[in-house]
């Protein structure tokens, strides 16, 4: 049978994940590598409030990765999550071949830091701003 690519999220104990994030998130590798199946990318994705508790915890830890597996052991992995109890909930899709690539390369890259907006304060302790004459608003005085 021939292996198909998924994407899993997975919404994990965000307390547990904090005190332990390479132990809770290597456990959802291992339940993928144990049914037969291939990472091709597992990172966090996000981490908020949930909309209502879940198992009681009121924040999660959202989990996305991308494998390889045959269809006839996907039932097999979600038994394994559902036993887990640092996995709240998780969701399997299937990938459609064509965009394969892309989200994979879209997972593997470092998120870039947010643009900082310029301030017109000065940090405490920072140089001011020098003012070039190219830059100055104010024109040049002609002799």
């Amino acid at each position: 049978m021939a292996e198909n690519v998924y994407e899993g999220l997975f919404l994990l104990d965000s307390s547990l994940y904090s005190r332990d994030p390479s132990g809770v998130s290597g456990q959802i590798d291992k339940f993928i590598e144990k049914q037969g199946g291939t990472i091709l990318a597992s990172r966090m994705w996000d981490e908020r409030r949930l909309a209502y508790p879940i198992k009681g915890q009121r924040k999660g830890a959202y989990w996305l990765t991308y494998f390889r597996l045959e269809g006839t052991h996907i039932a097999s992995l979600t038994e394994e999550c559902q036993r887990n109890g640092n996995i709240l909930r998780q969701l399997f899709t299937s990938v459609d071949p064509r965009i394969v690539d892309q989200l994979v390369s879209h997972a593997t890259q470092v998120p870039a830091a947010p643009p900082v907006a310029p301030s017109e304060e000065t940090p405490p302790g920072a140089p001011p701003e020098e003012k070039s004459e190219e830059s100055s608003s104010v024109p040049a005085a002609t002799a």
